[in-house]
This record gives structure tokens, sequence and C-alpha cells, in this order.
């Protein structure tokens, strides 16, 4: 199946491995999201509905933007710290690029159909 040149560019720019891997840990935050929304008495409210599957999906794409500015920045530095930190601030990192994914990945995206079209 042959999709417009623009959608290939960008939504199909990303490595399919790299996109479902970022896609799985998208799905990490709507799911916690509903659990913890209806563990009490309180109905899920369906108007999130929309928010948590555009989230999700540009996800991937706001996660290649943070980790394109992080691999800039820290260049082939390692750093050695400890597991129980660096956890906690990558899914605190995580949730924050989920939640602006709507915000991020359009750059992300703009940057994927640029590159994709000089090659």
């Amino acid at each position: 199946m042959q999709f417009h040149p623009v959608l290939s560019k960008t939504f199909g720019g990303l490595n399919s491995r790299y996109y479902f891997r970022q896609f799985v840990f998208g799905l990490i935050f709507p799911v916690m999201v509903y659990f913890a929304s209806t563990s009490g008495n309180h109905p899920f409210p369906l108007k999130l509905i929309p928010f948590f599957i555009v989230c999700t999906l540009l996800y991937p794409y706001a996660r290649f933007v943070y980790e394109s500015i992080v691999s800039f920045i820290m260049g082939d530095n390692v750093f050695y710290v400890n597991a129980i930190l660096m956890l906690a601030v990558k899914v605190i990192m995580m949730s924050i690029c989920w939640s602006l994914s709507p915000v991020i990945a359009p750059i992300g995206l703009l940057y994927l159909y640029f590159h994709h079209s000089r090659t």
C-alpha cells in the first residue's frame, strides 16, 4: 500500500521497531490513568479517550525529539548513576513526553519530513 509522500516521510519516517517499542511504552500511561481513575467510586471520563489516543499515537515522535535533543547535548558521554534514580527520571521524562506529545511530536514530524526529503 502506497501512502502519500508527506505521510510516508513523516509518520512513516521512524524505524518500525523503534515506533513499536515506544508505542508500547506509551500505552503504559493511559492504562495507568484508566486503572487509577476506575479504582475509586468515580466512572472513567470518556471525554479523555481521544486525548489518550492522540498522545499514545504521537508519543514515539515526541520521544524521538527528546532523545535527539539529549543525544545532541550529551554526545558520547556516559554517566554512572544510581539505577533507581535513573529509572525515576526516565519515567518522569516519559510521562512528560506522553502528556505533551501533541505539542512536541510536530517538531519531530517536521524534522523527519525534511530529513527524508533530502535523501
